[in-house]
């Protein structure tokens, strides 16, 4: 992709996306991930209704009126991204490939985060950590991110979510707001989750594909491993071989639902054929 090409998608993306999280999931994104703490802000005269708790006596005592403290809801909050750019990502039945819509994502929880002023930081994986971009503000480290998403080549195509979920407890050792977004093909992640969640509040989003959930009979198929690469012959006239291939989706999903409900960590998942914009939506208010 040349430098040209690349801009006119990073501008593509930003308006669609950045538009989203203005008018749809600012207020959403405010209320679902609030300030840790309140802060001093000023004081000011005593008025009724006031918390009496609140009175500053050395002030009251210097200007022989009540006065009070007025604190503010602690605002900055630091989101990461944990992106997978395994082979799976690039994936996709219907209109998108799982990796656009990983991207549009992205671009719109980062503009929902710098539009409530928090810092948002990144970190690329497959079965190794590809790029770690530290958390900053602003549009212009946003437009950085984009850039990287749409432009990066992972040198790895398969998945290790234990380790980039301790990678992050390395790399925040501040709590933060930690989207792990993946395809979830991998397992044996619950111990690094469970000792991550400790500390971040960590929310799992599945891309899913109906093609991964079903096969359908179309006779004898030559498929490849996305992640492996390994090639190999499917007769999808068995019932059997369809039955398998559902089963082996479903224990795997099923690992994903479970693993997260006991570590006390959110999830939702995203069809390819849906709006993730619906889905965000009903996950923001649902919490």
């Amino acid at each position: 992709m040349d430098t040209v090409e690349l801009l006119k998608k990073v501008r593509k993306i930003e308006i669609k996306t950045r538009g989203l999280s203005r008018h749809l999931f600012s207020g959403d994104y405010h209320s679902t991930f609030k300030g840790r703490g309140m802060s001093f802000s000023e004081v000011r005269a005593y008025q009724y209704g006031d918390d009496v708790r609140n009175i500053d006596w050395n002030v009251t005592a210097r200007a022989a009126e009540t006065h009070v403290k007025v604190f503010e809801e602690e605002r900055e909050l630091t989101t990461m991204l944990l992106i997978d750019l395994s082979g799976s990502s690039q994936f996709g039945s219907v209109k998108q490939l799982k990796s656009d819509i990983l991207i549009e994502l992205c671009a719109v929880l980062a503009f929902s985060a710098i539009n409530n002023n928090d810092k948002v930081g990144v970190i690329f994986f497959t079965d190794t950590i590809e790029k770690f971009i530290p958390p900053k503000k602003g549009k212009k480290h946003i437009l950085l991110i984009v850039r990287e998403l749409l432009s990066f080549e992972p040198s790895g195509k398969g998945t290790d979510i234990a380790l980039v979920l301790r990678y992050l407890n390395n790399v925040s050792k501040k709590r933060s707001i930690a989207f792990l977004l993946s395809d979830f093909a991998a397992r044996n992640y619950d111990d690094a989750l469970r000792i991550a969640a400790r500390r971040h509040d960590i929310i799992g989003i599945n891309l899913s594909d109906k093609l991964e959930r079903a096969l359908p009979d179309v006779g004898l198929l030559r498929a490849q491993d996305s992640e492996t690469g390994e090639e190999f012959w499917l007769d999808t006239s068995s019932e059997a071989v369809r039955q398998r291939y559902a089963q082996h989706y479903q224990d795997t999903y099923s690992y994903f639902k479970t693993t997260f409900l006991k570590c006390h960590a959110d999830q939702l998942t995203i069809d390819t054929e849906e709006s993730y914009v619906t889905a965000l939506h009903q996950f923001f208010k649902s919490r």
